[in-house]
């Protein structure tokens, strides 16, 4: 094992602990506790690294797969299932509204709940979408045409409603 792959799996432990052990609430904060236990990581790794390990916000914070961490409950997920959760899961718990704009989706989350979202959909790889942009608590949605951001609009409204 290279050393890059021992830090990545150091720097996940450390992820875990983090999120079991103590309240966090956004990843900047994430990145502040392990940037003080000697892991300076980009928010695009912490993304990443996040999404391998299955850690979602809910409510209160970022918790684990197994349910352990301050949002509890939220995103508990079976430890084999190494599955991510599907776009109607994230919507489900993270999606508060959407636009279309031309042929952009704007889809507007909770705090947080961006990048998990735009995960989602690119995981899932939707033919209508062309690419997806996630900030804290808005994603943009990039689709080839007007007519399929309509359609992409018009499921994502019917995921928010059900």
């Amino acid at each position: 094992m290279n050393e890059t792959a021992k830090l990545k799996i150091r720097r996940h432990n450390a992820i875990r602990e983090v999120v079991a052990s103590s309240p966090v609430t956004n990843q900047d904060e994430l990145r502040r506790k392990l940037r003080r236990r000697g892991f300076a990581v980009t928010q695009a790794t912490l993304s990443r690294d996040m999404h391998e390990l299955h850690i979602y916000k809910g409510p209160t914070g970022y918790s684990l797969p197994n349910g352990n961490g301050n949002g509890a409950g939220a995103a508990a997920m079976e430890e084999d299932d190494d599955t991510p959760p599907s776009v109607k899961e994230v919507i489900d718990s993270f999606g508060l509204r959407t636009l279309q704009a031309v042929n952009q989706v704007i889809i507007r989350t909770v705090m947080g709940g961006a990048q998990p979202v735009a995960a989602a959909l690119d995981y899932e790889e939707w033919p209508e979408i062309a690419g997806t942009l996630a900030g804290d608590d808005t994603v943009l949605v990039i689709c080839r045409d007007a007519r399929r951001a309509a359609e992409v609009q018009a499921r994502l409204r019917m995921m928010l409603e059900s």
